[in-house]
């Protein structure tokens, strides 16, 4: 899943340059995206998916660690904001799926406070 390879590259990348920040995952299809993104420092899971997990039998083995490196091409040692830029526009998944994720998130806050305020009234 492209989503998946670009949140366990993006990690892969933090945790290797020791940049601190949280990686969170979200907006999944099934389980199995799930466990491999296992470790991540945020993980959104829809109350679905969260009972499958639950009820499944398999071990979850965590994929994803700070100290596990992993981030093989030379070029991101030398990262500076131009390159950072041309490879953020070139990456679909980060050109588009990211703004479009982000978008999602804020109108759920908003629903989420106007059910919130609903209850308290």
């Amino acid at each position: 899943d492209p989503g998946v390879l670009s949140v366990q590259r993006i990690y892969k990348f933090y945790k290797k340059y020791g940049h601190p920040t949280i990686v969170m995952a979200a907006s999944f299809r099934n389980i199995g995206e799930i466990r491999e993104l296992a470790g991540c420092d945020n993980i959104t899971i829809s109350p679905a998916l969260l009972e499958e997990l639950k009820s499944s039998t398999e071990d979850l083995p965590r994929k994803l660690w700070p100290e596990m490196g992993g981030c093989e091409d030379a070029a991101y040692a030398n990262m500076h904001e131009k390159m950072f830029r041309e490879m953020h526009g070139a990456d679909k998944m980060a050109a588009d799926k990211l703004p479009e994720g982000i978008d999602k998130f804020a109108e759920d806050q908003r629903a989420l406070e106007q059910l919130l305020g609903e209850l308290m009234a």
